[in-house]
């Protein structure tokens, strides 16, 4: 039963950072929007939803770029957690080695999934090149939080 509540604090620890906010992020719409002309090719774009668009997949970029560099450092300090918490046994039962890349592959996927805002990108982005150590970084990824207005 301890390794199981441990292997959730693990994963929670994995979790932390990706505050999936409900319905609060604004980057909304998808880039296809499935305007069709009659002959079922493409309408062309407006040069504002260009732009738009264009925005859109820059955004897309950084996050992906961001997930890609944080999954592996939210995964050590879970790790690091667990070696400095638990016993031996339970670390063996836990096999951070077989399950931590697991869990940053799946913290990849969810992060670059994720209807992130253009401030939670920036926030991810700042959060993991100003915070070398563990415990700021958290600390830093709570302020992806959705601001309440």
């Amino acid at each position: 039963m301890t390794s199981t509540f441990h292997l959730r604090r693990l994963a929670a620890g994995l979790a932390i950072a990706m505050l999936l906010p409900l319905g609060v992020a604004c980057s909304g719409t998808s880039a296809k929007d499935g305007s069709t002309l009659g002959d079922g090719t493409a309408a062309p774009l407006s040069p504002e939803e260009q732009k738009r668009r264009d925005a859109l997949a820059r955004l897309q970029t950084r996050q992906d770029a961001t997930c890609e560099s944080l999954g592996p450092r939210i995964t050590q300090c879970s790790m690091d957690d667990a070696r400095a918490t638990m016993t031996p046994e339970q670390l063996a039962e836990l096999d951070l080695e077989k399950t931590a890349p697991k869990h940053t592959a799946e913290f990849i996927d969810q992060c670059k999934s994720a209807d992130y805002s253009p401030r939670q990108v920036r926030v991810m982005e700042v959060c993991q090149a100003e915070e070398s150590e563990c415990a700021p970084l958290l600390s830093c990824l709570d302020n992806m939080k959705a601001e309440t207005k």
